[in-house]
This record gives C-alpha cells, sequence and structure tokens, in this order.
C-alpha cells in the first residue's frame, strides 16, 4: 500500500489487492460525498447482457444478507443524509452525501451494498418492471427518445449505440444468477474506486476501506474493446410521433476524454451553445423567435464522444433553424472568433469550473473522473491554464476540421400529421 500526496489537499493510495482511494480535505464544510465508483458501464455488456449494469444498479438497494432495502433507505436519511447512484456508458457510481461525522456509517452501507446483495427472487421480479417503466417514460420524452435514436444511428452496432437502460426483451429476460455473474465479472478492486471529498481524514477512509474489502480479489480485466464502427456519413433521421413540438438534433462523433483539442472544443461549444449569450441563442432564439430551447451537448467517452446542437421549435420552422445552424457552423470556421468573444467564453468556461467546487458532490465526482480516465489528479490551475493558452487561430484551425459538415448527422421528430 503506498500514499501519494498529489497536492495539499488531495491524496491517493492504493490497497495490495488494486482498490484505489482518492480524497479531498476541504476543511471549511461539516459535510462529504463518498461514491463507490465502478469501472464498467453499458459499454462493457453482451448483446444479451443489454441493460444489466443499469439493472444492479437498482437492485443493488434492495438489500444485502444483513439488511433490509428499508434498512439501507433509512440508514443515511436518519442522519440527514443521502444515498443514490447513476450508471453511464463507462462507469456506475454508488453514492451518499452526509455529515462528515458519518463518514464509517456511510462507507460501511454502501460497501454492504457492493459486497453482500442479496438480490431477492420477488425484488428482481418488480424491478424488471420498473425499469420497463422508466423506459417507457423515456420513449414518452420526445426529446429523449430523438437522443436515443441519434445516438443508437452515431455508434451503430456497437455497445455505445445501445440505450443505458436496455430492452424490455433483455431486462425482462435476467435473473438472480445473471446478476451475481455481471458482478463477479464485472466488480473487482481493480474495477473500483472510493471517492470521498469533504471534511475528511485520508487515512481514516483507508483504515475503513482495508476492514471492508481487503479479503477482494483483484483479477485481470476481460473487458471487451470493440473497436468503433465506421461513422455513415450524410444520414438525415426522420421520426414522427404523436406530439406538438419539432425537436431537432444536428451533431457528429465527439472527442475522447485525453484527446489533445478538447479545451479547444469546450471554448467552441461555449461560444455556440453556453447560455443565453452565445451565438445560437442570440440567433435562433433572440433574433427570430424560433425557439423555446436550443443548447449544445458535447460528451466524451474514453475512445470517442458526442457533440451536437438541439433545438425544440415548430415543423414550420425547421428548414429555417437548420439553415441558421449551419449558418453559424460556417461562421465559426470562416472568420476568426473576436478576442472579446473569446476572452468571455474563456471566463464563462472558467466561472462554470470554478462554481462547481462549491459543491462536495461535484468535486467528489471531479476526482473521481480524473482517476478512471487519466490516472491522476486534474488540477483547477491546470484546466485553467489549457483554456487561457486557447487563441483565435488555434479555434478557428479546429473548428475548420471539426465542423465539416460531411462529419454530421441530423435527427428530426415530427408531429404525426
Amino acid at each position: 500500500m503506498e500514499n501519494i500526496k498529489e497536492i495539499d489537499f488531495v491524496t491517493k493510495t492504493q490497497l495490495d489487492n488494486g482498490l484505489r482511494i482518492v480524497t479531498e480535505n476541504i476543511e471549511s464544510v461539516k459535510s462529504i460525498s463518498i461514491g463507490i465508483w465502478v469501472k464498467t458501464g453499458s459499454r462493457n455488456e453482451t448483446e444479451k447482457q443489454a441493460g444489466i449494469t443499469h439493472f444492479l444498479e437498482h437492485m443493488l438497494f434492495k438489500g444485502t444478507d444483513s439488511r433490509s432495502a428499508y434498512d439501507i433507505a433509512l440508514s443515511m436519511e436518519s442522519v440527514g443524509g443521502y444515498l443514490n447512484a447513476f450508471t453511464s456508458s463507462e462507469y456506475t457510481c454508488y453514492y451518499a452525501r452526509c455529515l462528515n461525522t458519518q463518514l464509517e456509517k456511510a462507507l460501511d452501507v454502501l460497501s454492504d451494498m457492493v459486497l453482500n446483495p442479496s438480490f431477492p427472487e420477488e425484488e428482481v421480479e418488480k424491478e424488471k418492471k420498473v425499469v420497463i417503466e422508466e423506459m417507457k417514460m423515456y420513449r414518452d420524452s420526445p426529446d429523449d427518445y430523438l437522443f436515443e435514436e441519434f445516438s443508437s444511428k452515431m455508434f451503430e452496432g456497437h455497445e455505445l449505440g445501445r440505450p443505458v437502460i436496455g430492452f424490455e426483451d433483455t431486462v425482462s429476460g435476467f435473473t438472480r444468477q445473471d446478476l451475481y455473474d455481471y458482478m463477479s465479472e464485472r466488480y473487482f478492486p481493480g474495477n473500483l474506486l472510493i471517492s470521498v471529498a469533504g471534511n475528511v481524514d485520508h487515512d481514516k477512509v483507508v483504515s475503513l476501506s482495508e476492514i471492508y474489502f481487503s479479503k477482494l480479489k483483484d483479477r485481470d480485466d476481460q473487458a471487451r474493446n470493440s473497436s468503433l464502427p465506421d461513422l455513415k456519413t450524410g444520414l438525415d433521421i426522420r421520426l414522427t410521433k404523436d406530439i406538438e413540438q419539432t425537436h431537432y438534433v444536428y451533431g457528429r462523433r465527439g472527442l475522447y476524454f485525453d484527446h489533445e483539442d478538447k479545451y479547444l472544443l469546450l471554448l467552441a461549444n461555449t461560444v455556440l451553445g453556453g447560455g443565453m449569450s452565445s451565438r445560437l441563442h442570440q440567433n435562433i432564439r433572440e433574433k427570430y423567435g424560433y425557439c423555446y430551447s436550443v443548447q449544445t451537448f458535447n460528451q466524451s467517452y474514453t475512445d470517442s464522444g458526442l457533440w451536437g446542437i438541439y433545438v425544440g421549435t415548430d415543423q414550420n420552422y425547421l428548414e429555417h433553424v437548420h439553415e441558421l445552424v449551419q449558418k453559424e457552423l460556417d461562421l465559426i470556421k470562416e472568420k476568426k472568433v473576436p478576442a472579446k468573444e473569446l476572452a468571455e467564453a474563456k471566463s464563462q468556461l472558467k466561472g462554470k469550473l470554478l462554481l462547481s467546487q462549491e459543491s462536495t458532490s461535484n468535486r467528489m465526482t471531479r476526482l473521481a473522473k480524473s482517476e478512471l480516465y487519466f490516472g491522476r489528479f486534474v488540477t483547477l490551475d491546470e484546466l485553467v491554464e489549457n483554456i487561457d493558452s486557447v487563441t483565435s487561430d488555434d479555434l478557428m484551425a479546429f473548428a475548420q476540421e471539426f465542423f465539416d459538415s460531411e462529419q454530421f448527422v441530423r435527427a428530426v421528430l415530427t408531429p404525426q400529421n
């Protein structure tokens, strides 16, 4: 076991079995956010397993060998805290937020959930119905439904193109043994990370983690690394639904987490869609009144990403909206972003980063993602330095390549006639 002091307030330890522990001490608060992160997500599933990572996340709240589902829920709520979890394409996180005096209880409950789930048969069958209702909820949400269809085409035939929640036929077929088998396959120390931010003592987290996790044996990661499929260019996805508004997505594959151009994309994204002062908002909503909602999205994965623009508009305005979007993408390629606008975008981006530090949950998440994706803590000073180093020339050169219309896909959901 070795402790690594990355900066004055962030410390990392790796136990002998491979489990990593990272903490950030914030003396000015009285709370902590603690997460057990598992480096597994929907992209690590086989076709038959589609949705099992997310389903497992639900089931870990349904009881352990020594706690009922009610006991788990009450454990944090009875001391003013809370428990929750989320699943993505590449990781799962089980987390708690509570007073710093409740560190031991929080880690005890979270570790019990991850190490000793009981998966009662009746709860497995009940939760299948819950997750299928969750699927219906997303399908009833036009923007969620459209984005799922867009993503499936961007990564057609690949695990990243499947919805994290899975499909009705796969989820309805899961058994109790399937859950245990998947945990055995993916939940091992080398895939586990404990991240804590708040008023916390690193050595205490380490000693507690050793008590709960030291007997867990590490093994080689057998994760499948499917190569990304070629992108089908020129796609124009057209869907209909019994809705009032037309929903529009125009995007392309984005940049992976550690791509050298990631700061250029962050700034281009801010200029184009970073709030009410952005070019897209000012042009499409403020100048023409064509929409209520216009926004950009930027999602990164280990080896790829998604970037695009979403607009909710009237069907009669659709082609006008598309022309205006394309005009803004062409403009950022053809003319340098003025120095004042670029400086404002940098200030906006840095401000958001700094404001996010007011939340221990955000800091716990940033701490964990730094370790999962970079193997080290990425400091705010480093982020700010990289943002500040971008010039208008850099941004235009990047835009000329990235905003190539040949790489873009359009997806539209219109009301049924």
